[in-house]
């Protein structure tokens, strides 16, 4: 078994044995009544009131309905991208990664996870992964400004400057009234 297979096992492992400790505390709150427990749950319903504790900014509760939704359906990809995105909002960026890894196992073709996945690296400093999924997510959808200004910002930190400039131009090429682009292209070109 190589090193990465057994880190890949592990991680599995860690996020499995979070999500039984999760479901083993959910059992005190289960009711007792029969008919009560032996309706099913509606995934939909616990991805919608995740969305809702998303918009009050309550993460912890986002993450707990987003977590039983993908006990009821681990190959739901919105499911399993969305529990990414709120591990990686609650600071757990590492499990994060994992599950976007794991969504990219079921679907490789999706720009978004691989724009989520490479901010994700960056911020751990992990520079050359994120460059890398930058531009797979520039090869699935070469249309998308928002690729085109994070990648440029990555770019200016690997200091590859004159490359980051044509990123932010192509970033205002295709969406004129993104004032971030604006703005990082004006600080670059005054730094110069």
């Amino acid at each position: 078994m190589s090193v990465f297979a057994i880190i890949m096992f592990a991680a599995t492992l860690y996020f499995a044995y979070q999500i039984f400790r999760h479901v083993q505390s959910l059992e005190d709150t289960l009711p007792h009544n029969k008919e009560q427990s032996t309706r099913p749950i509606d995934v939909n319903s616990l991805v919608e009131e995740a969305d809702r504790a998303y918009e009050q900014e309550d993460f912890k509760a986002a993450q707990e309905k987003l977590g039983q939704a993908y006990l009821l359906e681990p190959q739901n990809l919105e499911i399993l991208n969305k529990l990414a995105f709120i591990h990686g909002k609650r600071g757990d960026v590492q499990l994060a990664i994992d599950l976007y890894n794991r969504s990219l196992g079921m679907d490789e073709n999706d720009d978004l996870v691989h724009n989520a996945l490479a901010s994700l690296y960056r911020t751990q400093g992990s520079l050359m992964l994120a460059k890398e999924h930058y531009e797979k997510a520039l090869g699935i959808d070469n249309e998308y400004a928002v690729t085109y200004y994070n990648y440029a910002n990555l770019l200016v930190d690997l200091g590859e400057k004159e490359q980051a400039e044509a990123m932010y131009l192509r970033a205002i090429e295709l969406d004129s009234e993104m004032t971030q682009a604006h703005e990082a292209l004006e600080s670059l070109r005054k730094a110069q």
